[in-house]
């Protein structure tokens, strides 16, 4: 379905010349990939801050400890000697106002003399160091001729990096990636583009990997905010697709007439609070729509929301249907089935909970009664989701802590079932404008109150000892 254009954009980074097996393993690391990771991953890598190499002093004014480029013609050589390897190479240079010591530790035999031949002008870019008594830069950043001075712009982007990966390495690929970049059409209106001040897509990458200026990779730049209204723009339409897929029509609905949930507000030892009330009617009237719920719960540790959830699963267990609560963690999968446990039994619920640490024989057989439809409410971990977990009839996901769970994870647990129901649990005040830039057209419910006799959550911060 990607449009020919983009291809090279999605060509491997093995690719490139000079990336092999082993830079392969470490860009999918620096990444994040589980893959071997495409071209445009590695352009929108940007840089994090940018060295400027444009002071050219003569060698008399280099100011010790900073990055200088010096023109110098390359005078003798003074080679590792060969009973001593841990000795450095040294080469002797100098302009008309004084002499500088290039300084080379392990270096390849030949490296250095290929690199500065006697005799030879170069243009040598580092950091300068005053070492006895005289000017030293020890592996120079850059060393090249008058033609390869020439194409510099003085200006080197630096890249986050991972340990084993040089940021020559990733500057070397980033300029071949850059040079595929094919001439992508404008996708942002023109309007915005006139009032923004937006470059062209390939203008932004180039003058953020290749700076003319110092200001060019500041955020607040044209260059970078091209890239960053990209993102989001992309992110809004890919956030609107899933959004259409979600509330598309869900045909067969999911809730009953009640008799499951006033078992469990009937063994409850205390009242539901105002909102919990408010919240488990909210629900119910999401899981009677022909349209799929996708409904946000949040409220304060302690406040109820896990009964409040245990009501969502009773409302669909009435109708036959299946829930699965998925927690980011066995702790608090464990302190959910804690708390549901005894309410659900008092009510005819059948519940089970699912974590790696179910194994063998008791696995099989919790996975047997889960495909016959002998369990309604299911809750665990990312045990939840994998392949040989089947649900008879899997119709809401109720999702502790969206944040800790990456999209492919809440997909997956939806994948489970037909027109599946959403319900997200978060313990995390979300303002209402986050929820609809970054999770899409979400309905929040809010627990406002504590149930009541609940302790006062007392929250300290320790020193490590």
């Amino acid at each position: 379905m990607r449009p020919a254009l983009l291809n090279p954009l999605f060509a491997p980074v093995t690719s490139l010349a000079g990336v092999g097996p082993k830079q392969d393993k470490l860009f999918r690391y620096l990444l994040g990939r589980d893959e071997t990771p495409r071209l445009v991953d590695l352009l929108l890598h940007l840089p994090a801050s940018v060295i400027d190499r444009r002071v050219q002093p003569k060698i008399r004014d280099a100011v010790p400890g900073t990055i200088v480029t010096l023109e110098v013609t390359v005078d003798r050589h003074r080679p590792t000697p060969p009973r001593n390897p841990r000795a450095p190479h040294l080469v002797y240079a100098s302009d008309d106002t004084g002499d500088v010591v290039l300084t080379y530790f392990r270096s390849p035999p030949g490296y250095v003399e290929k690199l500065l031949p006697v005799g030879a002008k170069r243009y040598v870019s580092g950091t300068a160091q005053i070492y006895d008594g005289t000017l030293q830069i020890t592996h120079p950043d850059r060393v090249v001729d008058e033609a390869g001075f020439a194409k510099l712009s003085g200006i080197d982007p630096v890249y986050p990096l991972t340990e084993g990966l040089a940021i020559g390495s990733v500057r070397r690929a980033v300029a071949q990636a850059l040079e595929r970049l094919p001439n992508l059409p404008e996708w942002i209106s023109p309007e915005v583009i006139r009032r923004c001040k937006f470059p062209t897509i390939a203008e932004a990458l180039h003058r953020v990997h290749v700076p003319l200026e110092l200001t060019d990779i500041l955020p607040e730049g044209p260059f970078w905010s091209r890239l960053a209204f990209d993102e989001l723009l992309a992110g809004q339409l890919a956030l609107a697709l899933v959004r259409a897929q979600l509330r598309r029509p869900a045909g067969e609905r999911h809730a009953g007439d009640g008799h499951l949930r006033h078992r469990i507000i009937d063994a409850l030892p205390y009242a539901l609070t105002a909102s919990q009330r408010a919240a488990a009617a909210a629900i119910t009237a999401d899981l009677r729509q022909p349209v799929r719920m996708l409904r946000l719960l949040q409220g304060d540790v302690g406040s109820g929301k896990t009964v409040v959830a245990l009501l969502a699963a009773a409302a669909v267990a009435e109708v036959g249907k299946q829930a699965a609560l998925m927690a980011p963690t066995e702790l608090l999968a464990r302190q959910h089935i804690k708390t549901i446990t005894p309410l659900a039994e008092r009510a005819g619920l059948r519940v089970a909970i699912l974590t790696g640490r179910e194994k063998g024989k008791e696995r099989r057989e919790l996975l047997a009664r889960l495909a016959a439809a002998e369990i309604d409410f299911l809750v665990g971990t990312h045990a939840l989701i994998q392949d040989d977990v089947v649900y008879k009839a899997l119709a809401l996901a109720v999702v502790d802590e969206q944040h800790r769970f990456g999209v492919r994870e809440r997909l997956a647990l939806t994948a489970k079932g037909e027109a599946v129901d959403v319900l997200v649990l978060s313990a995390t005040p979300i303002p209402r404008t986050l929820v609809l830039t970054y999770f899409g057209d979400m309905d929040v419910s809010e627990l406002r109150e504590k149930p009541a006799g609940r302790q006062p959550i007392d929250t300290r911060t320790l020193s490590s000892s």
